[in-house]
């Protein structure tokens, strides 16, 4: 077993500390410290360490900067009302970043490492866990291939890393029902490519259609399938959900995993929870016309999107290049605040868990 060797960093004042953790943002205020462990063809995975957080060093000729072999994942660290602190499914990540690591040749990290690696980090900077409501400590782990070699193959040396992140709302309304462009220009992922997996490439693939929907006044891009450019598939970093009733019970329906949606980990936590809450589930083909159809006609009752960063976050229009459509006045519903209580609640340690996602540490 590896053993990690620290490296301690200078810590910040608690004043400078207070000072970030007032109005973090997202993504944009980073702790002290991190974690990183190097792997060769020749060795394994070898030099656990926690150092400073700072500056990586890399040859022009790293692999990562050419072919595109990078892969992360994004998790939360969550301060507790006992004063613990609490991972959300920290296993959904590790086993996720290991099927996207074997879509992109790259090696799988042990899940045990990678629980290691991330309470490393977690236990040294325990002081940036925030402990306002709706804040949280955003952890980022992440492999990059570091063979210095331009050659078209797999690397043989590879940096695993985790950085940590205190984050506020992700979007700068709060909770407010956000509005979304339907993109029918630009696909996020087609059949046989990486559409299943959190690679680097997948985000830098959306950009373009993202800075088409602000250029629209939206705060989201919603892809279609690539082949038709008919069915819903997912947003540029959330997966999506339509919400009917169903009888006087109200029924979920999400795209199928169909190979180019990312399976999110909160994705299948609200499925979980929405049969344990005695709601319906459909995974199942939902195309743009439906989905506008049933908002005009009523028919639709709401519709969130959810992702780690955002957890769960109603949408109130969306736009295209044929106009706009509303979802039940642009208002949030009962069952997406419902459903975002309920996960909030676990991974905040204020309600029951029923199903052993939380993990504690005192």
């Amino acid at each position: 077993m590896l053993e990690f060797d620290i490296v301690p960093a200078p810590r910040r004042s608690a004043e400078e500390r207070a000072a970030l953790l007032g109005d973090p943002g997202f993504g944009r205020v980073f702790t002290d410290h991190m974690v990183t462990i190097r792997y060769a063809d020749t060795k394994g995975w070898y030099d656990a360490r926690l150092v400073p957080f700072g500056p990586l060093s890399l040859s022009p000729a790293t692999a990562a900067l050419h072919y595109g072999q990078e892969i992360f994942e994004g998790l939360k660290a969550y301060a507790m009302p006992d004063g613990g602190v609490a991972l959300f499914r920290p296993e959904a990540n590790a086993r996720r970043l290991n099927a996207t690591a074997v879509r992109l040749a790259m090696p799988e990290l042990p899940e045990e490492l990678f629980l290691r690696a991330v309470w490393t980090l977690v236990d040294a900077d325990r002081d940036w866990v925030p402990t306002r409501p709706g804040q949280s400590l955003y952890l980022r782990p992440f492999m990059i291939a570091t063979d210095p070699f331009l050659g078209v193959r797999p690397s043989s040396e590879y940096l695993f890393a985790v950085i940590a992140s205190p984050a506020g709302s992700y979007f700068a309304g709060g909770a407010k029902p956000v509005t979304v462009w339907v993109s029918e220009d630009y696909s996020r992922a087609a059949p046989g490519g990486t559409g299943a997996v959190k690679t680097a490439a997948n985000y830098a693939a959306s950009l373009l259609a993202q800075a088409q929907a602000q250029e629209a006044g939206c705060d989201q891009v919603v892809f279609l399938d690539a082949v038709e450019k008919r069915w819903i598939e997912e947003s540029g970093s959330m997966n999506l959900f339509f919400v009917y009733d169903d009888g006087g019970v109200p029924l979920l329906v999400t795209p199928p995993l169909n190979g180019s949606i990312l399976p999110g980990v909160t994705r299948d936590s609200v499925l979980r929870l929405a049969e344990h809450l005695g709601y319906g589930v459909a995974e199942r083909p939902y195309s743009q016309a439906e989905w506008r159809a049933d908002a005009e006609s009523g028919k639709l009752r709401e519709t969130f999107a959810c992702g780690t960063g955002v957890v769960i976050t109603s949408i109130g229009t969306a736009r295209t290049k044929d106009g706009e459509f509303t979802i039940a006045g642009a208002t949030e519903g009962p069952v997406t605040s419902t459903i975002r209580d309920a996960i909030v609640g676990i991974q905040r340690g204020l309600a029951e868990d029923p199903f052993g996602w939380s993990r504690r540490r005192p």
